[in-house]
């Protein structure tokens, strides 16, 4: 069944205390956008079409070294949003973003929702709470990759992934991708994740899956926070 527009946006959390006339704006000025896996949705210094958020499937977003290396700052599934602060600020965007799956999105037209900002006092106050939590997300990335070890970083990595019944969890995407988001090679990554099956914290179900067998033992490798080389 074909997504509508506002019911992405109601499932969105940035969108959360965004109610009323001011939802109904952004609803009517919105468009729905598809891609195929695999497909680039946009390239690093290109203009920002707008602010994108996920109704179904997945996003990885990416920046390009000198080297030609690829480092994923994050992954972004339904409910979330990504290219919103170059729509919010108007400039460039900083980052590439590709579909890791077959992916839907409400497209909030950059000119068109910098004009409901500067109108709608009510939708600016929403937007800033929503947006508290994603400067936490960035906060905790910063965080990983300066004080805890590759252990601690996998180990926080699994705990935040979200869980089945049976505490399953599943990779959002290839393990190259979660190396890179983790700011590690996949090597690193793969001995980390031996380390941690051998210490009974986790056990394999197939290349995507992983079953948490000890939540605590976990925790407690995230609060060592003093790298260890």
């Amino acid at each position: 069944m074909a997504m509508r527009i506002d019911e992405i946006l109601e499932r969105c959390p940035l969108f959360a205390q965004v109610t009323g006339p001011s939802l109904s704006r952004l609803v009517r000025m919105g468009r729905i956008v598809r891609y195929r896996k695999g497909q680039m949705i946009f390239y690093e210094g290109e203009p920002c079409p707008g602010m994108f958020i996920i109704g179904q499937g997945s996003v990885r977003i990416f920046k390009v070294g000198p080297s030609g290396r690829e480092i994923v700052l994050h992954f972004a599934g339904p409910g979330q949003t990504f290219a919103e602060v170059a729509a919010m600020a108007d400039f460039a965007l900083p980052a590439c973003a590709e579909a890791m799956a077959p992916t839907t999105c409400a497209l909030l037209p950059a000119e068109a929702f910098r004009r409901a900002l500067r109108d709608d006092h009510q939708l600016c106050l929403g937007l800033l709470q929503g947006m508290a939590a994603w400067v936490r997300t960035l906060v905790g990335l910063i965080e990983d990759i300066v004080l805890r070890d590759a252990l601690g970083r996998v180990a926080r990595f699994l705990l935040d992934l979200p869980a089945d019944p049976e505490d399953r969890v599943m990779l959002p995407a290839m393990r190259r991708h979660v190396a890179s988001r983790l700011n590690l090679t996949s090597e690193t990554l793969s001995r980390c994740m031996r380390r941690l099956e051998e210490a009974g914290l986790v056990a394999p179900v197939n290349a995507r899956c992983i079953r948490l067998l000890d939540r605590a033992g976990l925790g407690q490798l995230v609060q060592q926070m003093i790298p260890r080389y």
